[in-house]
């Protein structure tokens, strides 16, 4: 280096990421995200309705299909399998029951919890949402001696109990919700009108809320229809739908396994869809 000359010029550093890159990088990843759980949830459920309208002979066979033949056969096999019928038949009557005891007592609650002030009122949403806190394994066997005592055992009445005690925070909550985004003067406008205030709740509110409240019947229905372990540990004869698979898992054939999934998704993914609007309601968006 000679005299006078100026220091060689030290590398520049690096640039940084454009902020461009970065944004489409992390919407890339979001839809790889979302590609990757929507494939978790629905492959397992095509595969399951390919196998249930397929032959049975199909279903046992290799290569497996992967498009539905379209063929009754596994379908009619597992209405026809023996006590099927009257699972099914025990499913519907404890869905039904605890949809109406649901909503019997959710709605009101959820009512009571929009309109009113009262001491505790916090604690007691709190105490609501606590209920899903114990698991049901932990409280199955003093369930079943609770049960066997009082003579609820094995009955319809005694297991849409217990699936009412699953489904009612849900439907607490979203009543309060439902009723939270009614506004009170229409209720108000209704008093000076003349109306008490039990009129002016069945003829100004519930014609409003009444969607939101369907919906949440048929979320406690699908609750109910799709729980396995209070109707296997507290049935025996009376055996639902889900129960009576659980039982004969390990000795039934294949297309009355893939059948009897596709009776008990089908059903549930039906009114989810129907009804998914409304379930917003659970998480605090009200149906205004």
């Amino acid at each position: 280096m000679t005299a006078g000359s100026s220091p060689a010029a030290a590398p520049a550093p690096a640039a940084p990421a454009p902020a461009a890159d970065v944004r489409r990088a992390g919407r890339w990843l979001f839809r790889a995200g979302v590609v990757f759980l929507c494939a978790w949830v629905l492959v397992p459920i095509y595969l399951l309705m390919v196998n249930a309208l397929s032959a049975p002979a199909d279903v046992t066979g290799f290569p497996k299909r992967l498009v539905p033949g379209f063929d009754p056969g596994s379908l009619a096999f597992f209405l026809r399998f023996q006590g099927v019928a009257e699972a099914l038949w025990n499913s519907v009557q404890v869905a039904a029951v605890t949809m109406v005891l649901s909503i019997g007592i959710g709605a009101p609650a959820g009512y009571a919890l929009s309109r009113f002030d009262f001491p505790g009122k916090g604690m007691f949403r709190l105490l609501v949402i606590m209920t899903r806190a114990f698991p049901l394994p932990l409280l199955a066997l003093p369930l079943a001696v609770l049960f066997i005592r009082t003579g609820l055992d094995d009955s319809i009445v005694g297991l849409a109990l217990v699936h009412t005690t699953l489904a009612l925070p849900f439907a607490v909550l979203i009543t309060f919700s439902l009723f939270s985004g009614i506004p009170v003067e229409l209720e108000e406008a209704a008093w000076t009108l003349g109306c008490t205030r039990l009129q002016a709740v069945l003829r100004v509110v519930m014609p409003l809320a009444l969607p939101g409240i369907a919906a949440s019947a048929v979320f406690a229905f699908v609750i109910s229809w799709n729980e396995v372990f209070a109707a296997a540990v507290l049935t025996i004869q009376n055996r639902t739908l889900t129960a009576f698979l659980l039982q004969s898992l390990d000795v039934s054939p294949l297309p009355l396994k893939f059948a009897g999934g596709a009776a008990l998704v089908i059903p549930a993914l039906v009114f989810i869809f129907a009804v998914r609007r409304y379930l917003f309601a659970m998480w605090g968006i009200a149906n205004r």
